[in-house]
């Protein structure tokens, strides 16, 4: 609800400014997705990294 607020007062002081914001929010989201694939895909394999080194640890009863 408050962003619908802050959304309408932006509207109603500088509407040229909340229209650009609502023409470029979808293409910058766009542009970003990619980036978060990415991010998700190196975060995959840095969990990856870190359970194959923390193996021996585990196996030996080391804690969790």
């Amino acid at each position: 609800m408050l962003t619908f607020l802050a959304w309408l007062l932006l509207f109603f002081l500088c509407w040229p400014l909340a229209l650009l914001a609502l023409v470029a929010y979808p293409i910058v989201w766009l542009l970003l997705l990619p980036l978060r694939l990415l991010g998700m895909a190196i975060e995959g394999v840095f969990a990856f990294l870190r359970a194959l080194l923390l193996l021996p640890a585990r196996l030996l009863g080391g804690r969790a």
